[in-house]
């Protein structure tokens, strides 16, 4: 397995390990709370009821054991930069070509959602943006100042998103405790007249008032909320003391499951029966307007602001760390693999950048941004399902290939090779669910295409390599 450490010793040419034990544990909470949760949860509650708590929980669970899968392969070889690495050692050069790239793809387009919904967030307090047509501009600026701080060190890139995961930590606890408030002084809704009580949550219709059809729809749009999740494992080769960092950000991912989300849609439903929940609107701002905090809609915007911009921040981080992966292995332009003098890929971070600004492109070309969005977002999740079953699909060589290293490993997967066919049924069972509704089921559509591209791309890759092979062996 070639790698920058076997490569070269020389200190430039490596990735730093200069992030520390708070910033994976922020970075991992981070990747588990998407702008999904404040946004998204009213349309889920909408569709499921009650039984959402349920669809977070199934979800949560599955991604667990993908997580401890992939934390267990990064852990037996700490050469291994990120999962595109070990896709490589573990199923095939195909493989390591397909997931690197995929995952830049993944990133890159959810970038373009989140800054066009930063523009959409940002017009919130400065109206006149939209009627002067300068949506760009917020876009724009939100891109060059994360590329200014992300070509500064890894560091700063850790600070940033620790600083951005406190504010939604803060705002859900905010919630939480709002909540319990007006659970204990029985608040009565001046718009319903509904009493706050936890018995709001099975009173109108039980825990799936919309039947097993209701149930399975809010898959449909939970699992965009956990895009992210293994955003840890592209951290590895920059995270200090990884035998001990990399397995507790891991193992919380259960806690924060239940904490961040399942408290919080609990909190909810107990306040405001979900039959009342508009689909439209941020269950967040509702409740915190429902307690008489008037700027509870300025406050919760700046929540999601701040959320869409962590993601993309997320994004161009892991693009560039990605894009230096597969340069290293042969599998882009050499020019991504060179290092700043501060150890940053900055060839890669700003070509993932310059891919952003399509987002630009994209407000001028689809008159209906949420549409674009919708679109987007879901061809995103689809491809990061694949992502994460190739991390599995990994697992089961590494127990095949590498068994003496499982036999040695302090960090073993719980449930092992059956939990990883149960992941994989899930992920597919999930991508027929995506057939039912018509905006997933055009992206489902238009997914193949990426594929068919990746194909010709490793063709055309191999047939040069071949060439290159034969000319050297005719001299």
């Amino acid at each position: 397995m070639n790698s920058p450490v076997n490569q070269s010793s020389a200190e430039n040419k490596k990735l730093k390990r200069n992030l520390s034990s708070r910033h994976i544990q922020l970075i991992a909470i981070s990747g588990a709370i998407g702008t999904g949760l404040f946004m998204g949860s009213g349309k889920t509650i909408s569709l499921a009821g009650p039984s959402i708590i349920f669809v977070y929980m199934i979800i949560g669970f599955m991604l667990f054991f993908v997580m401890r899968a992939m934390g267990e392969i990064l852990l037996s070889n700490l050469n291994y930069k990120s999962f595109s690495d070990f896709a490589a050692d573990l199923l095939g050069p195909w493989a390591g070509f397909f997931t690197g790239w995929t995952y830049w793809f993944c990133w890159v387009i959810t970038g373009i959602a989140d800054v066009i919904a930063i523009a959409g967030y940002t017009e919130y307090w400065f109206p006149e943006i939209k009627a002067l047509s300068l949506q760009w501009l917020p876009m724009l600026l939100c891109i060059f100042t994360l590329v200014a701080l992300n070509l500064l060190t890894v560091k700063m890139f850790g600070e940033t998103e620790f600083w951005f995961s406190m504010i939604k930590i803060v705002a859900i606890l905010a919630l939480i405790a709002t909540g319990i408030v007006m659970l204990l002084i029985h608040f009565k809704s001046p718009v319903s007249g509904t009493v706050a009580s936890i018995t709001n949550i099975w009173e109108y219709g039980g825990m799936f008032p919309k039947g097993l059809i209701g149930f399975f729809a809010g898959f449909q749009i939970a699992i965009f909320a956990f895009v992210g999740i293994e955003l840890v494992g592209t951290t590895a080769a920059e995270t200090k003391d990884p035998e001990k960092n990399l397995p507790r950000a891991i193992n919380s991912i259960p806690v924060r499951i239940i904490f961040f989300y399942v408290f919080a849609l609990i909190t909810i439903m107990s306040v405001t029966p979900w039959k009342d929940i508009i689909p439209e609107k941020s269950p967040f701002v509702e409740l915190f307007a429902l307690a008489g905090l008037p700027a509870a809609a300025s406050i919760i915007n700046f929540v999601v602001l701040t959320s869409a911009t962590s993601s993309a921040n997320s994004g161009i981080y892991s693009t560039s760390r990605m894009l230096f992966g597969l340069a290293k292995e042969s599998d882009a332009p050499r020019l991504f693999s060179k290092l700043s003098k501060r150890a940053v890929p900055a060839n890669g971070l700003i070509f993932s950048c310059l891919c952003l600004l399509s987002g630009v492109i994209l407000i001028y070309c689809i008159p209906n941004v949420m549409t674009a969005f919708t679109i987007v977002t879901t061809i995103s999740a689809i491809l990061f399902m694949f992502v994460w079953s190739i991390i599995l699909l990994s697992y089961l060589a590494y127990r095949k290939k590498r068994a003496h290293l499982h036999a040695q490993s302090s960090f073993k997967m719980p449930g092992g090779r059956i939990m990883c066919w149960v992941c994989l049924g899930f992920f597919a069972a999930v991508i027929v669910l995506l057939t039912f509704e018509t905006d997933t089921l055009h992206a489902l559509i238009a997914t193949p295409v990426w594929f068919i591209i990746l194909g010709l791309g490793y063709l055309i890759r191999r047939q040069k390599q071949k060439c290159a092979k034969f000319n050297k062996l005719t001299k």
